[in-house]
């Protein structure tokens, strides 16, 4: 009889991967893989959590205590834990909940599936758990080299180790068989690749490697890191019609000072000749970034810098958070957290309201235009869709109309011509060309 094996995800795309590489390891004849919405009774109940900042690390704990609740009402079977917030908290968790059998950390797959009595298999390395959809995240590194001064991922997931390009490639391909046509390259520093294995960064190369496997048409770059950006990604991406002209670049600020207190290793000017490169020489770029307000020396000053440099960037995508003092970082010790929290918001608040006119501008200047979309799902008799220029789970969408008649269903997976007709806050309309 088969055992039933249940896994909560939380937290960010790279856990999604790590789920999927711990479901693939699972014999089939012996483990029948329930949703991850399931409620019912459960024989392994595992929850791979998030530790990142402060309303990750709580959401990750009332879901543990949630599944702890199911373990002792008997519902759960056996409940292990893995991921970034037993990774950092490993010495504290198991006395405050002990209905956990097991915890592990964020780099610990293989003794979770130890302690559910399978073997690793490293001709499985590669696979992923068969996921619905025409897109799917790719990770090629691990860890992370940077000391950002905020940021507690290196004392989560270690030093920075790439994935062998062969690897990246296989995982690819496998993917491609499944009817996947959108890879989405992610790390905690895709611009890094490389260094620790060849000597230098190879980021390119991966685009290229990935762009000659069949069946995918589409490879977008998240979580790249501004210093030491390679140049020849930039000649890639304007280069090769398989790499969206779209690109995930968290700056965190644009002030010096701030800058130098985050420990960024740029300086506002770099930044600015960064954007200009990339403006110029990728025909149509979509950038995507993220802030840090309230940071520790960000002053009125420091702010309103951000703001004119946000204007005047005009990103198409924007993203913001509240500083909040991680334990273990740098900063936690070094730094003192002087913006009060109202104030914080007042400026969160001030940055997105700019940033919504600029986002708003950017899909009006679309409306009447003609483009290629790759079909996500049918909700409400119309195709979710989206273009190069939208990420999944972070962008808007584009609703499409179909005429009355039109196989909906048939088009999931598949690219399709659309024309955009009307603009809203986030999203986009538009109707099916002929």
């Amino acid at each position: 009889m088969k055992s039933s094996v249940q896994v909560i995800t939380l937290g960010c795309s790279k856990n999604t991967v790590d789920t999927g590489h711990l479901l693939a390891q699972l014999p089939e004849g012996s483990f029948e893989i329930l949703p991850e919405g399931w409620t019912g009774p459960v024989d392994w109940l595992l929850v791979n959590t998030c530790g990142f900042i402060g309303d990750a690390k709580e959401e990750s704990i009332q879901v543990v205590l949630q599944a702890a609740e199911r373990r002792k009402e008997g519902s759960a079977g056996h409940l292990l834990v893995f991921g970034c917030l037993s990774q950092r908290y490993l010495s504290d968790l198991p006395a405050l909940i002990p209905e956990v059998d097991g915890w592990f950390g964020a780099r610990d797959l293989d003794p979770v599936l130890r302690a559910m009595g399978v073997h690793p298999k490293d001709s499985l390395r590669t696979a992923r758990y068969p996921q619905e959809g025409a897109y799917a995240y790719l990770k090629i590194s691990e860890g992370c080299d940077r000391r950002c001064s905020y940021c507690a991922i290196p004392l989560i997931r270690g030093a920075h180790r790439s994935v062998p390009i062969e690897k990246i490639v296989e995982e690819a391909q496998g993917l491609a068989g499944r009817g996947v046509k959108e890879l989405i390259l992610i790390a905690q520093d895709t611009t890094y690749y490389g260094l620790d294995l060849y000597g230098k960064r190879r980021l390119s190369d991966v685009l290229r490697a990935l762009s000659e496997v069949s069946g995918i048409e589409w490879i977008r770059v998240h979580y790249s890191y501004p210093e030491g950006f390679p140049e020849d990604v930039i000649e890639e991406m304007a280069s090769n019609p398989k790499v969206c002209p779209y690109l995930d670049i968290p700056l965190q600020h644009i002030s010096d000072k701030v800058l130098g207190n985050m420990h960024r290793g740029v300086t506002g000017e770099w930044t600015r000749a960064l954007i200009a490169r990339m403006r110029e020489r990728i025909p149509g770029v979509v950038l995507r970034t993220t802030v840090i307000v309230g940071h520790p020396g960000e002053g009125p000053g420091e702010f309103d810098e951000l703001l004119s440099f946000v204007r005047e960037a005009r990103f198409e995508r924007l993203g913001a958070f509240k500083y909040s003092e991680e334990e273990g970082t740098w900063g936690a010790a070094h730094l003192v957290d002087d913006v009060p929290p109202e104030e914080k918001q007042r400026r969160y608040d001030a940055l997105m309201g700019l940033q919504s006119g600029i986002s708003a501008a950017f899909n009006e200047s679309r409306v009447g235009r003609s483009c290629r979309v790759l079909v996500d799902s049918v909700m409400d008799g119309k195709l979710i869709a989206r273009s190069q220029y939208e990420s999944p789970e972070v962008d808007g969408e584009i609703i499409v109309s179909c005429p009355a008649g039109t196989d909906l269903q048939a088009m999931v997976g598949s690219f399709v011509d659309v024309r955009i007709t009307d603009a809203l806050e986030y999203d986009l309309l538009a109707e099916l060309e002929a």
